[in-house]
């Protein structure tokens, strides 16, 4: 799905300082920041930059990013669904996923991570796409945030609704090896019915694997 993509920015004031909310960005646009060293939830921050500038230029990828000054302090990837997960069996192109949102410590409190939420969906193009967020507690920052498990997970539910995300069921395992995890799911306007139709065989790929063996074994 080779698309331009359309460039927004906003200004978001804070007590440090004024903040750039803007993408999507390239990876030579990104090049010309430093990315900040407190963007440790994922990987190292050098690993990570590096990740985020090889996403920016995929057909599909999209990065969003808050710069204070030239320093990011906290981003937002978009890309397809990492090919060993259940999300990518389909090969569905016009599914995609939110794949890592972030932000230092220094600028949580403003609604930054709403911010990079809504300026994402801006873009008209984004109604042609399933988006997908798969939320696991072992990546949030309960000791940096105090928050417990569920106040956390409230937060992050109130955070992905700024982008239109809302949980939605699924029998992942890993979602539902602990119940604070969640699937977070925008139906963009332009989605068919069909293509609704094999997500929600993907959401449910385990029931839908075992029918299937089931009648595998009767029709035997």
């Amino acid at each position: 799905m080779e698309h331009e993509k359309k460039f927004f920015q906003r200004k978001l004031k804070t007590d440090t300082g004024e903040l750039t909310i803007e993408g999507p960005l390239t990876s030579e646009e990104l090049s010309q920041y430093s990315f900040h060293e407190k963007l440790t939830a994922f990987r190292p921050p050098k690993k990570q930059f590096e990740a985020i500038k090889g996403i920016a230029d995929l057909p599909e990828g999209r990065i969003i990013i808050a710069r204070f000054e030239g320093d990011i302090v906290g981003y937002v990837t978009y890309l397809h669904p990492d090919p060993l997960e259940r999300w990518s069996e389909g090969k569905m192109e016009n599914l995609i996923e939110l794949g890592a949102i972030e932000v230092i410590p220094g600028f949580r409190g403003y609604r930054v991570g709403s911010h990079l939420l809504e300026i994402s969906m801006l873009d008209e193009y984004m109604e042609n796409y399933i988006v997908i967020s798969t939320e696991y507690y072992w990546h949030w920052d309960l000791k940096g945030t105090g928050l417990s498990i569920w106040q956390y997970r409230k937060v992050m539910e109130k955070m992905m609704a700024a982008g239109g995300l809302k949980p939605a069921p699924t029998d992942d395992p890993e979602i539902i090896s602990h119940p604070a995890n969640c699937l977070m799911v925008r139906i963009g306007k332009n989605i068919g019915g069909s293509d609704i139709d094999q997500f929600d065989r993907l959401r449910f790929l385990t029931k839908h694997r075992n029918e299937q063996r089931r009648s595998s074994i009767n029709a035997d």
